[in-house]
């Protein structure tokens, strides 16, 4: 055998391994990515905030449904759902099941991603990293009303375009919310009307006096273009999280992500980040979410993840 010869079959005995890993092994090692961020008043209680993203739930998987059926012993005190719950037309029942035991234990918050109102097609892997894979001429074919409505039946509260507050652990939280920039479906001003109702004449405050008032603000959206996590960003949030970007589903080792599908930076496409303008800085959580389109089942150096964040006092 000459070496040529021998360099193309270990060549392709990787390729063939890359493969089967990503597609049959990778995208079934289900993770908990955890961190720790300062951002309470001194001498506030912890808050344990988990994310899910991105689940793409398809009704027959199982092993999915399981596990995060089994995130409840985590503990939680607020689950955030960052959107793109969905993966098939008929996977709402699995996916009310799944979320079940964290919405029975743990205050729960949701965003729609587009996948909660578009079912999964075939799309061209290359144009994928090419450009962001917005949608603007298909009609919605996922029943998000009934989506919506199983959601808060569970007794999660809806922020898509909207604002919240609730105690937790002591602590006041106020939630943002806005639905996805990805398909146009977002309303800042919505969001900031909202905002303005809740605080009431505390809307107001100066930077200075709201950084005092021991109100922590979560900022939260699917995919995280530019322009709304910076409206969120003006709005006080202290911590952003999104999802959307899959980490960049497949990585190069050494290199990272390849796209964000947005406007984000791919650096800031897994992970905790800054973001930050003159005036402003949030920590950003993007999760890689836990799974993908029926149509693109791959993974690469890139595991399904949920994230557990600590909040902590300064």
């Amino acid at each position: 055998m000459s070496r040529s010869t021998r360099t193309a079959a270990a060549l392709g005995a990787a390729a063939v391994g890359v493969i089967t890993w990503s597609t049959l092994v990778e995208r079934r090692l289900f993770t908990v990515r955890r961190h720790t961020l300062p951002v309470l008043a001194a001498g506030h209680a912890p808050i344990r905030v988990l994310q899910l993203s991105d689940l793409h739930l398809a009704p027959w998987q199982a092993r999915k449904i399981d596990w995060i059926r089994s995130l409840a012993d985590l503990r939680p005190d607020l689950v955030v759902l960052t959107g793109d719950l969905m993966g098939h037309l008929d996977a709402r029942p699995g996916l009310l099941h799944a979320l079940r035991p964290l919405t029975e234990t743990a205050q729960t918050v949701f965003v729609h991603g587009s996948n909660d109102y578009y079912g999964p097609k075939f799309k061209n892997p290359v144009k994928y990293l090419l450009e962001p894979s917005r949608k603007s001429t298909r009609e919605p074919d996922v029943d998000n009303v009934a989506l919506t409505q199983g959601l808060e039946a569970l007794g999660a509260i809806n922020l898509n375009n909207a604002a919240t507050r609730v105690e937790l652990r002591g602590t006041t939280v106020e939630l943002l919310g806005l639905n996805d920039p990805h398909i146009r479906y977002d309303d800042i001003d919505r969001m900031r009307a909202a905002a303005t109702t809740l605080r009431g004449a505390a809307h107001d405050l100066s930077d200075e006096e709201r950084a005092a008032d021991d109100v922590l603000r979560l900022g939260v959206v699917h995919a995280p273009y530019q322009e709304p996590l910076g409206a969120l960003l003006r709005e006080g949030a202290d911590v952003l999280l999104a999802g959307h970007t899959h980490g960049g589903q497949v990585r190069v080792p050494g290199v990272g992500a390849l796209t964000s599908n947005c406007d984000l930076p791919v650096g800031q496409a897994r992970g905790l980040s800054v973001w930050y303008d003159a005036h402003h800085a949030a920590f950003l959580n993007v999760s890689a979410g836990l799974g993908n389109s029926i149509y693109a089942p791959v993974r690469f150096a890139c595991r399904p993840e949920a994230s557990l964040l600590t909040l902590e006092a300064v």
